[in-house]
Formats: C-alpha cells, sequence, structure tokens
C-alpha cells in the first residue's frame, strides 16, 4: 500500500499586527478509516494517515473485542483512495464473543463513543488497576509532559496533532503516538505497546490533550494505573478513574500538576533523570 502523506502545505493569507500577507502553511492530513470485522464494517473513524496496524489493533484491545492481539489471526489493510478498509480477522472464539455485542459506531475525529446504542455501552465497566503498586515521583510526572513534548513530530509541523505516549520510571517515555484525534493517538500507543510486548501495568500513560471517560476507560484497558494530561478532565472521568482505582494526573504545566484521584501513589523525592 502506498504511504499517505500526514501532513500538508497550503498556502493561507496571514493577518498580524504589521498588516496581511500571503505565506505557507504545514497542515494534518485526515483519512476515513474504517474497522472492518468478518467483512462488515464496524467502525469508521477520522484519523491521521499512519500507524494503521497498531491503529487496529490498539481499538480492538481498548475497544474490549479481543482481550489479547493472540485472538486477531491477520490484520489487512487497504486502500481506497477514499479512505482506509483495516480488515481485521479474529479467531474463532474472539468472533463469536464480537458477533454477541456487534454494534455501528461512525463519528467524527476520533469521537470515542459516537454511535453507541445504550447507555450501558457507553457506560462500560472499566478494568479495575487499584491493584498496582506502580509510585512516581513529583519529578516523574512533570518530565513524562517534557519528554513527550520532544516526540511529536506531526504537532511540532502543524500544531494541530494530539499525542499519546508510555512513560516507565528511570526510562523516560519509551512508546508514543500521534493523530489528529486524541482517542486514536491512544489506540495506536495500545496497540504498539502489544505489538512490542510492553506491560501497560509497568508505566504511565501521558496525555496532551483533556481527559474525557472514554480515555479512562482505554487507559485502563492497557493497563496503566495511571494517565497523565496536560489539559483538564471531565467530572464522569474523575469519577470513573476513582472508581477503577487509577491515578489521574492533569494540568500539567511546568513544575505544577494537579492529582484529582488515588494521590497516595505520587511520592516526594526527585526521580532519577532520562533523557
Amino acid at each position: 500500500m502506498p504511504k499517505r502523506r500526514a501532513v500538508t502545505q497550503i498556502s493561507r493569507l496571514a493577518r498580524r499586527a504589521g498588516g496581511t500577507a500571503a505565506a505557507n502553511r504545514m497542515v494534518p492530513e485526515e483519512t476515513p478509516v474504517a474497522f472492518s470485522f468478518a467483512g462488515t464494517t464496524h467502525a469508521v473513524m477520522m484519523a491521521s494517515p499512519a500507524d494503521f496496524e497498531d491503529f487496529a489493533l490498539g481499538f480492538s484491545l481498548t475497544e474490549d473485542i479481543i482481550a489479547s492481539p493472540d485472538e486477531i489471526e491477520a490484520i489487512e489493510v487497504e486502500d481506497h483512495g477514499a479512505g482506509i478498509d483495516i480488515q481485521i480477522r479474529l479467531k474463532d472464539q474472539a468472533n463469536t464473543r464480537f458477533e454477541t455485542r456487534r454494534r455501528r459506531l461512525a463519528g467524527p475525529v476520533g469521537c470515542g463513543l459516537c454511535g453507541i446504542e445504550s447507555i450501558e455501552e457507553a457506560m462500560r465497566s472499566v478494568n479495575p488497576v487499584g491493584a498496582s503498586q506502580l509510585t512516581l515521583q513529583a519529578d516523574d510526572i512533570v518530565r513524562s509532559v517534557k519528554l513527550l513534548s520532544k516526540l511529536q513530530p506531526l504537532h511540532a509541523e502543524t500544531g494541530a496533532v494530539h499525542a499519546a505516549g508510555f512513560y516507565l520510571p528511570g526510562k523516560g517515555i519509551v512508546m508514543a503516538r500521534e493523530d489528529v484525534g486524541r482517542h486514536n493517538a491512544l489506540d495506536k500507543l495500545a496497540g504498539a505497546l502489544a505489538k512490542a510486548g510492553i506491560d501497560g501495568r509497568s508505566g504511565a500513560v501521558v496525555v496532551t490533550s483533556r481527559v474525557s471517560v472514554e480515555m479512562v476507560q482505554k487507559t485502563a484497558a492497557i493497563g496503566a494505573a495511571f494517565i497523565i494530561a496536560v489539559s483538564a478532565p471531565t467530572a464522569l472521568a474523575i469519577r470513573t478513574a476513582d472508581d477503577s482505582g487509577m491515578t489521574l494526573v492533569a494540568l500539567v504545566r511546568g513544575d505544577d500538576f494537579d492529582i484529582f484521584t488515588h494521590p497516595d501513589r505520587v511520592v516526594s523525592g526527585v526521580a532519577k533523570h532520562v533523557a
């Protein structure tokens, strides 16, 4: 499949204090990405045209379609010009389980709950992570956000892309993915972690966006007991994180941050610096 461009240069009129002038700017591409199971489209997302296999695997995991990567027989990515069709073939037991809860979902940029047909599906149970013994220093939290900011080439070009990264104490951000949709970036991260065999319980999810309930649900599906965010959480995200035993840290700005749930995992002291 030919590689699609993730960014495009466009011309625009830039109005500034000194006047108006024509100028060029890099903007992110987005394309429809359809996930098909057993030959039937299950979800259509608007996403950045990259990391398709990570996206398919991560979406399948965080939406509870599969319990492990071993339940996928094959992933085939097809470019149809107007969009990307990802055919995901499940093994027998997983396919049978999926058929019992089939639903259709179609939404705008990474709309994690669009198209869900019932309140029960939207508020599905969240994996408990309260047994985690992982703790982070305050310095870990500050550095995780700073390190992630260095791993966002698309955002550096466009200023219009979200990122999700995975932070391991003493090692830094070991995996990161970008996308125009915050849910998509987290799904791509989940898939990349699973492919690399990195245990989600070993570190923290770090995101450049706000924290909605879907972000908490997906973080719990990864197995992480920490979600660290640049922007604010919603009230439902806070309640859901609290119920699942997750530590939710948000509004990380410079050396300042707010801990909304399970603050006992954030301990005093200075973490070992990583590059």
